[in-house]
């Protein structure tokens, strides 16, 4: 699930519920027995779409004739296809790469510029392919999915394309210098491959080989070496985990002088074992399952989300430890702490940015961003914070490619920072000091005049404080009449930090709406414990905290429950889902996007089974007593005023089944509750496939939001 947060938000209970609680104490219970709604399951059912058809006339019709809504729409697009916003760039030797769309390019291009191009105002791109001509020549909706170049050269890349936004990709091979794919290259049909170079004619590959190659969650289980001009049926197998892993994997460092090949298997969500190829032969290297390996050059580093106990030390979760990686696979354990957790401080879940000399921290203090900056001198490391903007959200990526001789971007890296009513800016700073250069600033999409955000704590029911942040609009007063959106996630040590975004901007904070964001447990902004202290049986928290927040705004006058909408995305739409069900009384109205909402089935359903570490496996009886009590699709029921509802998935979401989302609606309109439902054809886990789709989605949400909370 993406850090990046994308604004389009991403039944008869009675005797089938007594069955429920009856079948609990002795088996997991038979779903096809008591759900008139799976059905609703097939994705491509001819009867199930004609249902998603009908749902989505009767929501668009009645939505699209707001009169907000083709204002809301038209901002939204317009800030999607801003031809001022920052590009993102990725380096590679000489060159910066970038993904581009905007209106002339819906499906977008993948262009790369140099450093001295990207400095101007309007940069000279060179188009590598352009998807909108790919799409037309192949009759294809193709979507983006990222490139994957052989280092040093760059010359040959592995391009990959999802039909409609699916997480399940086409794989091809690409000659940069021809500007054309390989015809007889790597290339691989339609699955969740896992490709690493080994060099120009030989790949490692996970991917949908037949049976038994995948794992239950959907992923590659066995990686194979295929060398080039061989069929792919006869690559030669390497490596191969289990079929209730999560997936297996394959890296290869090619750093000069530090070339090290891995191997490796995801026993489950959180924790995973690598090996270490030494002469022929797989190494396991001994690290706590559940820590993050990263290495670069000599240091191997170790971010640690349970305690680590090692002689007479004790090293904290949340910890980054440094060691020598030789020391390491001799099993010393002489480790260097480079950053300990406080109470209000963690270290961002990616762990730390490299450049050739410096180890950067990206720290959270009280859910706002502080860069600290490392270097190994006189045999001990030495510790400087980077002067940068606070509070707010930084970024660091280092730029350093050790691949380019006397490299002069070694010890730069790009910093980027933005918060909710500041756009993004972009830096490129150099380490051992404060000195940074403005690269790029995205535009400022609405006039926050009079606008402020403020931090709040909440309490929750079981005392703990929960902080949030709300964005208010000019003239706010605290008279509980502000329509306001309260957003949150809660899951898988995802952390929502602050973040500006020109489509609410625009058509919610200029309107004079409220926006929350809730930093609930289950999250990441205060490390693993905060993650932790919300998993499996203790979910329930992540919906005690944010009804916390709910009941704290209305409280504060901020508003009033009938002014008072929830949106959420993925785990955040079982978030949502699971409160609207429990606390329905705090709330106007749901927004409910790409959500889990069937636990009783969410492991047999796509990528469900790699989720079972957060929260549990519904098919033993134990942990079905805790999940039965809070999931959404259980628990709904007839004669409840719930308040208003909208669901929004996507057929083509390969991640989270848009059963969920189906079968909910079903279910509450049976009951009479008041739903409508939105089913994007296209879009995968995020929604939408391109900006018009995307600004269609969030001006649907955005204009429920408004009418259902009394802005009209």
């Amino acid at each position: 699930m993406s850090k990046r947060l994308i604004f389009c938000l991403r039944s008869a209970v009675g005797v089938g519920a007594l069955l429920c609680a009856f079948f609990v104490k002795a088996q997991p219970v038979n779903s096809a027995l008591i759900d008139p709604h799976l059905w609703l399951e097939e994705v491509q059912g001819d009867k199930a779409l004609a249902w998603v058809r009908e749902r989505n006339a009767v929501s668009t019709a009645q939505l699209q004739a707001v009169p907000v809504f083709a204002e809301n729409k038209a901002k939204v697009l317009g800030v999607l296809n801003n031809r001022d916003q920052i590009p993102g760039i990725t380096r590679r030797g000489d060159y910066f790469y970038n993904y581009w769309r905007d209106a002339k390019n819906p499906r977008g291009l993948w262009r790369r510029t140099t450093l001295d191009e990207y400095r101007k105002a309007e940069p000279k791109w060179d188009v590598l392919l352009d998807l909108d001509a790919l799409g037309k020549a192949e009759k294809e909706n193709w979507v983006w999915g990222g490139s994957d170049c052989l280092a040093p050269e760059y010359s040959r890349c592995l391009i990959y394309l999802s039909r409609g936004g699916a997480d399940a990709k086409v794989s091809r091979e690409f000659d940069i210098g021809k500007r054309e794919f390989v015809k007889d290259g790597f290339n691989l049909p339609e699955a969740k491959s896992q490709l690493d170079w080994v060099d120009i004619n030989t790949l490692y590959v996970g991917t949908d080989f037949g049976p038994g190659s995948m794992t239950q969650s959907g992923y590659a289980r066995v990686i194979k070496r295929w060398t080039r001009g061989t069929p792919l049926a006869q690559a030669e197998l390497v490596y191969e985990g289990k079929e209730s892993d999560v997936a297996a994997f394959a890296t290869v460092d090619k750093t000069p002088g530090f070339e090290r090949i891995t191997f490796g298997r995801s026993t489950d969500f959180y924790n995973n074992e690598i090996n270490l190829l030494v002469d022929g032969k797989l190494v396991k290297i001994d690290k706590p399952s559940d820590a993050t390996l990263s290495w670069r050059r000599e240091w191997a580093f170790l971010l640690l989300k349970s305690d680590l106990k090692v002689a007479n030390n004790t090293f904290k979760s949340g910890s980054l430890l440094a060691i020598r990686f030789d020391a390491l696979m001799k099993g010393e354990r002489n480790f260097e702490v480079l950053f300990e957790p406080t109470a209000t401080r963690s270290l961002s879940r990616g762990g730390p940015t490299i450049t050739r000399d410096f180890v950067l921290l990206n720290i959270m203090d009280n859910v706002a961003s502080r860069i600290e900056e490392l270097q190994y001198l006189g045999g001990k490391w030495q510790r400087r914070e980077v002067k940068a903007p606070f509070p707010g959200a930084l970024g660091a990526v280092g730029m350093h490619d050790p691949f380019v001789k006397d490299d002069p971007l070694a010890n730069h890296y790009s910093m980027s920072y933005l918060d909710f009513l500041t756009p993004a800016s972009l830096f490129l700073a150099k380490a051992g000091s404060d000195e940074r250069e403005l690269l790029k600033r995205n535009p400022t999409f609405f006039d926050n005049t009079g606008m402020r955000t403020e931090q709040r704590f909440a309490t929750s029911k079981d005392g703990t404080k929960v902080p949030y942040f709300v964005v208010y609009p000019k003239g706010a007063k605290t008279d509980g009449t502000n329509p306001t959106v309260l957003y949150g996630y809660g899951g898988f040590q995802i952390s929502m930090t602050p973040f500006y975004s020109g489509g609410w901007g625009t058509t919610w904070l200029q309107r004079g709406g409220v926006f929350v964001v809730a930093n609930i447990r289950g999250g990441g902004e205060f490390g693993p414990s905060w993650h932790q202290s919300a998993v499996k049986q203790n979910k329930q928290k992540s919906y005690d905290d944010f009804a916390a927040v709910a009941e704290d705004l209305i409280k504060a006058g901020i508003t009033k429950p009938q002014h008072l909408g929830i949106m959420g995305g993925s785990n955040g739409g079982l978030l949502v889902g699971a409160v609207m069900v429990q606390r329905p009384e705090l709330f106007g109205a749901v927004v409910c996007s790409v959500p889990l909402l069937d636990m009783q089935r969410y492991h047999k359903l796509l990528a469900g089974n790699s989720w079972m570490a957060e929260y549990g496996n519904p098919d033993k009886a134990d942990e079905w007593a805790y999940i039965s009590k809070y999931s959404p699709y259980q628990n709904v029921k007839k004669g409840v005023k719930y308040p208003k509802v909208l669901f929004a998935t996507s057929t083509r979401d390969d991640r989270v089944h848009p059963g969920h989302a189906r079968k909910m609606a079903a279910r509450m309109l049976e009951q009479g509750h008041d739903v409508l439902y939105f089913e994007n054809i296209e879009g995968g886990h995020g929604g939408a496939a391109n900006n018009e789709q995307r600004a269609n989605l969030v001006a649907l949400e955005n204009t429920f939001m408004w009418v259902s909370l009394g802005g009209l």
